[in-house]
């Protein structure tokens, strides 16, 4: 991957040490760069729009304001910036909220430094990446037809499409699990947003968890 073609990312955290160990990870890996560290959300609004990344690596519990509230924050101002939470939490309240915010995956900092350069690779690309034990909290609950009767006008490939985008799986790599083509995936997608009255995957994704909640 050549030197533009590089894929860029912040990291917004208040532990120093993780900070910069994952920004020395990102600049040593070949396709990536870190463009910028910030310890809180001030300094995060204050500098994105010079370091411009494709991902913002984001924490949940920093101190002034919380990872959700800089989330809501960030996404106002920098709409086009691809938010991955990077957090030790997992339960379903943060998940959703972070989803709901506008966070594109959800990442535990337990994952190994591959999964992070993969995650931040699928985020980029369009793609909703979480940790296994975040995707299958969600499966479970989308897996249990008599729990959520909301998704029963989906045709049977929509859910499974939902399905593999729930895993974490971009239109791409949908389209080569389920032998179809990217255009039928995008046709499929369409039609389970309309269904479940969302404006994207992140949205179909947390409205799962918060009926779950529910």
């Amino acid at each position: 991957m050549s030197e533009q073609k590089k894929i860029s990312a912040a990291i917004l955290d208040d532990d120093r040490e993780y900070r910069d160990l994952l920004a020395d990870v990102l600049n040593a890996t070949e396709g990536f760069r870190c463009v910028g560290t910030y310890k809180n959300c001030d300094e995060a609004v204050k500098n994105i729009e010079v370091d411009l990344p494709d991902v913002l690596l984001l924490d949940i519990e920093m101190p002034i304001r919380s990872g959700i509230e800089a989330l809501r924050i960030i996404k106002f101002h920098y709409p086009t910036v691809k938010v991955l939470m990077l957090t030790v939490y997992s339960d379903n309240e943060k998940i959703f909220e972070s989803l709901r915010c506008g966070a594109v995956g959800y990442l535990l900092k337990k994952s190994p430094k591959e999964k992070v350069l993969e995650a931040i690779r699928d985020a980029y690309e369009g793609g909703a990446p979480f940790s296994g034990e975040v995707a299958q909290k969600v499966l479970r609950y989308f897996q249990n037809p008599a729990s959520q009767p909301q998704f029963s006008e989906l045709s049977e490939r929509e859910r499974q499409v939902l399905e593999e985008l729930i895993e974490g799986h971009g239109t791409k790599a949908i389209a080569e699990r389920l032998f179809v083509s990217t255009h039928t995936v995008r046709f499929h997608l369409h039609n389970i947003y309309v269904k479940l009255h969302v404006n994207c995957r992140a949205e179909a994704i947390a409205k799962a968890l918060k009926n779950r909640i529910g």
